[in-house]
């Protein structure tokens, strides 16, 4: 079976900053201009390309073709939410995080968190993405973490609040467990990744093989004070989230290897409003 039944789409984000080797690691993306103004609908046109591969099974994916694939697309994003009230969710932080993973460092979903929704408006616990990276040598399992908030503070004090409390031995023998049961048995690295969260598995073994990544957005004064990508703009992105990275360093991390990936925004609510209409657009094709 095939890992990927759905073409990914094309790259739309621009990473302007990339370092993987430093601890924790830094990603700074941002979505960059037209016409003198913030790409907001172009971003939120581009999550919703990633609909169907972020909110679906590997199963339904698989299923994916000329007969049905208007109706699959309607499901996915009718599985995110149908609320009006959309001000204050997070699933665009989460789908962020769902394709920056993707298309940085090739990772693999291994479940659809989404999918297993009681209702489509309902709030999903746990970690909000669980990806893999496989080789001969072994599987690396991303834990990931996103905050889709407007003040960087805030959501860097959040995020290293729930990283730590979703490294305790009791919560994370619980997630495992949740993990596992959504596993599907033809998804290509299900046998591994069951035999990595088994309960007998130390988690000192575990530890060696996670990593957290956390997408952290905001609202940005730099992307808010140009209108074009130039010199100019490139250096002050480069130093306001090198500047962040540093103060999330300096909390208390979890003793994981960790990533930051930062998306500088114009604004929270011009996207929020930008693809809360395209994903009743979507929806509408049903």
């Amino acid at each position: 079976m095939a890992e990927h039944s759905i073409r990914q789409p094309d790259p739309f984000l621009e990473i302007r900053v990339h370092e993987a080797n430093i601890a924790p690691g830094l990603t700074g993306v941002c979505a960059g201009y037209e016409a003198g103004e913030w790409r907001a609908d172009h971003c939120a046109r581009h999550l919703t390309e990633w609909l169907p591969e972020f909110a679906l099974t590997q199963s339904e994916r698989d299923s994916v073709g000329p007969h049905n694939a208007v109706s699959i697309v309607a499901k996915a994003a009718q599985t995110v939410y149908t609320s009006r009230k959309y001000d204050r969710r997070g699933e665009i932080g989460e789908l962020l995080l769902h394709v920056l993973l993707r298309q940085v460092f090739d990772t693999v979903p291994a479940v659809s968190k989404w999918y297993f929704k009681d209702a489509a408006n309902d709030t999903v616990k746990g970690f909000d993405a669980v990806h893999v990276i496989a080789s001969a040598g072994g599987l690396e399992l991303w834990l990931g973490e996103a905050k889709f908030y407007d003040d960087i503070s805030r959501a860097i004090a959040d995020v290293v609040d729930e990283m730590q409390k979703h490294t305790g031995r009791d919560y994370l023998r619980g997630e495992f467990a949740a993990i596992t049961r959504k596993i599907e048995d033809g998804w290509p690295h299900s046998d591994r990744l069951k035999r990595l969260l088994h309960p007998n598995t130390s988690l000192d073994e575990i530890f060696d093989a996670v990593c957290i990544p956390a997408l952290l957005s905001y609202n940005s004064p730099t992307v808010a004070a140009h209108s074009e990508v130039s010199e100019a703009y490139e250096a002050a992105f480069r130093g306001e989230v090198e500047r962040h990275r540093d103060a999330f360093a300096q909390r208390t991390l979890p003793n994981v290897r960790v990533h930051l990936f930062l998306f500088p925004l114009g604004s929270k609510r011009t996207l929020m409003d930008c693809f809360d209409r395209r994903l009743r657009l979507c929806q509408g094709l049903a």
